[in-house]
């Protein structure tokens, strides 16, 4: 027992905080050297829940205390004063536990311009090795993928008619078709990769962490609450966390690395005492290192869904509204691990420009043979599709906060705050209809029913942007790296907290800007580079 009355947890070589997407490869990667001690604490629980493991199982745990911390952002004026669900997973995995299952990587310029804003390592030609190093491909392709790793990709195992002929209509509309959208160039169409292997859901809990659990020098606790990074004279020396009504500390010997990711890792560091002055201040909190861009700089993809009624082909909406249809689903999953228990939330993607005036695409499609109000609701009655559609580079930044010293974050993502942003929205509506004005999809009479055909002109569009708008899920840059001389940059290049020894952080929240594309990949590549740059650090 610590002289505070404290249980003392143990002194380990590296503690790590959050066993998510980054954390499970963290502790995976520092663990594989028997002489460090790794303590990995989790709030979440285990992913003992078989919606945790069937693809289809999103629908139940998005929404679900069980699997979702249940995060609303606050009120938001570009969404016309509507505040949001904002799901994050409550479990070993984290959000890839819960999420659309999708491998992307992003473009190469994403990187290359990030070592443009004077962060040496992390170009295209740089991250690309770390992305390779844990893949395992279905059809591995040198020098693209590779196979072997832990983090399994694989083809998806059911297609519907209608994202053919939707595929079909982007190429009639001027979107190439393309095989692959991880080669550094994303543009034009394609089925999605997922995260599966053989039909099951490959989060980073089963790749990286359970394998590692077999080692005698990785502990796992869940259930836990982080409560503070301990500093002494300088340096992180450990972290004080709750398990039920009992604080403990653990020591580290080398570092502490925060992967809670962009919600949990600015509050971790404002309830450490690091952060604004004035936001510390109002929750009653000290100062032990200013560091002004703490849970600002807050970028996620905000998806506008457009709905489209069909006839004449079949759809999930229609499909699952038929009781024998689901038990024919579900034999099927059953024997052959295939059919529509295998599906991602979206199979088909699209990248785009909005218009000529960007050079790479700055518009993803995730077209979905489904439509509903929102995650967690029911199908709507009728055959309809979604055309979800997301600006990949917003210019609007947001911010994550303490509501209060108990922990509850205050997110304000901020969406459709600059023109640029509602420039793009109402464009994107507008190539949205533009494809599914094409030939191939005319034989099923789509009909607009959200946000309404009425809508033309550009005010009324960007309100309907406002109404139809939701997150994606892919939260970043709340606590981001950045060069030398940056006042506002939490990290250096390496991914160092400024002002700390021995503090560090390997996660989205690292992010300068977010990636053309779904995050979590790219998340996991940011934790495979940062494990390998502690322990040549350490060495």
């Amino acid at each position: 027992m610590a002289s505070n009355g404290t249980a003392e947890a143990g002194e380990f070589d590296y503690v790590v905080v959050g066993a998510g997407s980054a954390g499970c490869v963290m502790a995976n990667r520092l663990s594989a050297d028997p002489r460090n001690r790794v303590l990995l604490l989790e709030a979440g629980g285990r992913d003992n829940w078989i919606w945790f493991h069937i693809p289809v199982g999103y629908l139940f745990a998005i929404g679900n205390p069980r699997a979702d911390w249940m995060f609303r952002t606050e009120p938001e004026p570009g969404l016309n004063g509507r505040d949001l669900a904002y799901p994050r997973g409550k479990v070993i995995g984290g959000s890839s536990a819960i999420n659309a299952m999708i491998y992307m990587r992003g473009q190469a310029a994403d990187y290359d311009g990030w070592r443009q804003l004077g962060l040496e390592g992390w170009g295209w030609d740089d991250v690309l090795p770390y992305f390779l190093r844990h893949q395992d491909h279905a059809v591995p392709v040198e020098g693209m993928h590779r196979g072997g790793g832990e983090w399994r990709v694989e083809l998806p195992r059911v297609r519907w008619d209608i994202l053919d002929a939707i595929r079909d209509a982007a190429v009639a509309a001027g979107i190439p078709r393309v095989e692959d959208f991880n080669t550094g160039d994303n543009s034009g169409v394609a089925y999605f990769q997922v995260n599966q292997r053989r039909g099951r859901r490959w989060s980073a809990a089963r790749g990286f962490l359970r394998p590692a659990l077999n080692r005698p020098n990785l502990r796992l606790e869940t259930g836990v609450t982080a409560e503070r990074v301990i500093m002494e004279g300088g340096r992180a020396t450990g972290v004080a966390y709750r398990v039920g009504g009992e604080l403990r500390i653990a020591r580290a010997r080398a570092e502490t690395i925060l992967c809670a990711g962009a919600i949990g890792t600015p509050i971790l560091l404002e309830r450490s005492g690091i952060g604004r002055p004035d936001v510390l201040a109002s929750r009653g909190l000290p100062v032990v290192l200013e560091s002004s861009g703490v849970g600002e700089n807050l970028q996620d993809h905000l998806q506008l869904r457009p709905v489209y009624k069909v006839s004449g082909v079949r759809t999930l909406n229609a499909d699952y509204a038929v009781p024998l249809k689901r038990a024919l689903m579900a034999l099927d999953y059953a024997f052959r691990r295939r059919g529509p228990l295998t599906m991602a939330p979206s199979q088909l993607g699209a990248f785009a420009r909005s218009s000529p005036d960007y050079a790479t695409p700055n518009l993803q499609f995730h077209f979905q043979p489904l439509s509903l109000e929102k995650f967690g609701d029911a199908l709507h009655p009728f055959p309809a599709f979604t055309a979800s559609v997301c600006n990949l580079r917003p210019s609007s930044r947001g911010s994550v906060h303490l509501k209060d010293p108990s922990g509850a974050p205050a997110i304000r993502p901020n969406y459709l705050a600059t023109d640029e942003d509602r420039r793009v929205a109402a464009d994107s509506i507008r190539l949205t209809r533009h494809i599914v004005a094409q030939a191939p999809l005319a034989r099923f009479t789509p009909e607009e029913f959200r946000p309404g055909a009425d809508i033309r002109d550009e005010e009324g569009l960007v309100k309907a942007a406002g109404d139809i708008g939701t997150t994606i899920f892919h939260p970043v840059g709340t606590a981001r790296m950045g060069p030398d001389g940056d006042r506002e940059a939490v990290l250096d290049a390496r991914l160092r907290v400024r002002g700390i020894e021995g503090l560090r952080v390997a996660d989205a929240s690292a992010m300068p800007r977010i990636t053309s594309g779904n995050t979590n990949s790219p998340t996991m590549m940011i934790a495979e580079k940062a494990s390998a740059m502690i322990l040549e650090d350490r060495r």
